[in-house]
């Protein structure tokens, strides 16, 4: 089984370095259970499919497959699932990890928030500086939440 281990937090924006080389990412959400979630993801000419399990502090497991983009699009059309988060993912390697940060659109835009992935709960990493609160367990901010309770309207 594939586990995901990530903490994710609120960014300064106003101390971000320069972000470049970002994708554009959309995120719909065809399940969401208390037990899992079912996201399909359209992300530069790619589609990905992913079951996430529910959180258990911040770890979780995580199955991720590639599909065809049609298929995607197909899917979109057929399900019709609404309620989606549009993002740019941007790259940011600091202390020998890599961050992502997310800036998203539409009715969420005005949010920023970064993840790391990483090998243990407990592994040690240092924050950058534009580093601000840590959400990780907070479910406002997962994605599927924002995607039904978007940001602009808390």
């Amino acid at each position: 089984m594939a586990r995901e281990i990530e903490r994710k937090y609120l960014v300064k924006h106003e101390l971000l370095p320069e972000l470049s080389n970002g994708v554009k990412m959309v995120q719909c959400y065809l399940v969401r259970s208390e037990k899992f979630t079912l996201r399909l993801r359209l992300a530069d000419q790619k589609a990905f499919l992913t079951i996430k399990g529910r959180s258990s502090g911040i770890s979780r497991s995580e199955f991720e497959y590639e599909i065809p983009a049609l298929d995607a699009l197909n899917m979109l059309k057929e399900f019709n699932p609404g309620n989606s988060v549009c993002k740019t993912r941007y790259c940011i390697d600091f202390a020998g990890h890599t961050w992502e940060v997310d800036v998203f659109e539409g009715s969420n835009s005005g949010l920023i928030t970064a993840e790391i992935e990483l090998n243990s709960e407990d592994e040690i990493f240092e924050l950058p500086p534009w580093i601000a609160q840590d959400i990780s367990e907070d479910p406002r901010y997962r994605n599927a939440n924002l995607a039904a309770h978007p940001y602009q309207e808390w």
